[in-house]
C-alpha cells in the first residue's frame, strides 16, 4: 500500500522537490543579503556612528522583502491542502478506482490511513524545510526588529507552519472524502483554510494565555509616537508604547488615555491642549500639544504578552493544529468505514 501510494504521488513529490530547491536558492541569497546589511549596521554602531539611523536603514531595507516572502510561504499550507490533500481521495472516488483496492485484502481504513500518513509526511517535511530556511534567512532582522509576534511573521517561521501544513492537508483530504468531487473539494479547502488562517491569529491566538497588564505614563515623547491627534484624543495609543524590561513584547491592546484617577481623556477637560490652532513642532510632530497633555499626568493601561512567551505560543498553537489534524483523520477513518459503494 505504501508503494502504491508513492507511485500515485511521485509526480507531485518531484514537483515539490523542485519547488523547494528554488525556494532554498532564493532564501539563501536573501539570507546572505540580510546578513550583509546586519554586519554594516553593527559596524556603524561599533564605530560610534549614528546607530539609530543605521538600525532604521537596516530595518527599512529588509522589512518589506521579508514580509512579502513570509506572506507567500504562509500560503504554502493552503496550497498543499488544495493540490495534495483535496484530490487524494476525491479523485479516486470520482473515478471509481477505489473499488479495485477495496476488493483486495486492503481494508478501507488502512487504505485511507496509509495515504494520509505518506503524503501528509511529505507535506509536513516540505513546509517545515521552507519555514526553517525562512527562519534562518530572517534571523538577524528578527533580532533587531523584535517583531516575531507579527501575524504574518509568526505564522511563517519555526514550528507553526508545520502544524498549518498538517491541518491543511488533512482538511483537504477529508473534504475530498465527504464531497467526492475533486474541484469542489479543492475550492472548499483553499477558501476554508485561508479563512482559518485569518481567524485563528486574530481571534484565538491572543487568548491562548492570559496577558499581563502594565500601566505606562504617557510622556510627551510617547504621545508624539501616536499617529495623529485623533488617536490621542479618543482611541488607543499604540504607536510609541514600549513595555519596560520586555523586549519583543506583543501588545494585545491598550486603553484610551486616562488621568491619574482613571478617568478617560475628554475634550471638555483638556480643550486647552486639543483645541485652537495646530501645535506642530519643527520636526512635524505635535510637540506643544504633547507637552500640554503630558502635563496632566496621563497614562495608558496595556495588555501584553512578553517576548519570552514566543516559544510557548509556538508550541501551543502547533499542538492545537496537530490535534485538530488527528481528529479530522479519526473522523475520516470512521466515515470511510460507514460509507457504502
Amino acid at each position: 500500500m505504501i508503494w502504491l501510494t508513492w507511485r500515485q504521488f511521485r509526480a507531485q513529490a518531484f514537483f515539490g522537490l523542485g519547488a523547494l530547491l528554488v525556494i532554498a536558492a532564493f532564501l539563501t541569497y536573501l539570507g546572505a543579503d540580510v546578513r550583509d546589511g546586519y554586519d554594516a549596521y553593527r559596524a556603524t554602531c561599533d564605530a560610534g556612528g549614528d546607530c539609530a539611523r543605521a538600525r532604521s536603514q537596516f530595518e527599512s531595507a529588509h522589512k518589506n522583502p521579508l514580509l512579502f516572502v513570509a506572506a507567500g510561504l504562509g500560503l504554502v499550507p493552503a496550497v498543499i491542502g488544495t493540490f495534495w490533500g483535496a484530490p487524494l481521495i476525491a479523485r479516486e472516488l470520482e473515478a471509481g478506482t477505489h473499488r479495485l483496492v477495496w476488493n483486495q485484502s486492503v481494508t478501507r481504513r488502512r487504505w485511507l490511513l496509509t495515504k494520509v500518513l505518506v503524503v501528509g509526511l511529505a507535506a509536513v517535511l516540505f513546509t517545515g524545510a521552507a519555514a526553517a530556511l525562512l527562519t534562518w534567512a530572517a534571523h538577524p532582522f528578527d533580532e533587531v526588529a523584535e517583531n516575531r509576534f507579527g501575524t504574518v511573521e509568526f505564522g511563517a517561521r519555526n514550528l507553526v507552519p508545520i502544524g498549518y501544513a498538517a491541518l491543511a492537508f488533512t482538511f483537504g483530504t477529508i473534504s475530498g472524502l465527504l464531497l467526492r468531487r475533486t474541484l469542489p473539494a479543492m475550492a472548499v479547502t483553499l477558501v476554508g483554510f485561508i479563512a482559518f488562517q485569518f481567524f485563528f491569529p486574530n481571534v484565538v491566538r491572543g487568548d491562548l494565555m492570559p496577558p499581563r497588564t502594565a500601566q505606562l505614563p504617557m510622556t510627551a515623547q510617547a504621545i508624539n509616537g501616536a499617529k495623529n491627534l485623533g488617536s490621542i484624543a479618543g482611541g488607543a495609543v499604540i504607536d510609541g508604547v514600549r513595555i519596560p524590561n520586555a523586549p519583543g513584547a506583543w501588545i494585545a491592546d491598550t486603553s484610551p488615555l486616562r488621568t491619574a484617577n482613571g478617568a478617560a481623556l475628554d475634550e471638555a477637560t483638556f480643550g486647552d491642549c486639543l483645541d485652537g490652532p495646530p501645535k506642530t513642532g519643527a520636526d512635524g510632530t505635535f510637540g506643544d500639544t504633547a507637552v500640554c497633555l503630558a502635563g496632566h499626568d496621563l497614562h495608558v493601561e496595556v495588555r501584553y504578552h512578553p517576548g519570552s512567551r514566543y516559544w510557548a505560543f509556538q508550541g501551543l498553537e502547533t499542538a492545537i493544529y496537530l490535534v485538530l489534524s488527528a481528529l479530522l483523520t479519526v473522523f475520516g477513518l470512521w466515515r470511510i468505514q460507514r460509507r457504502t459503494g
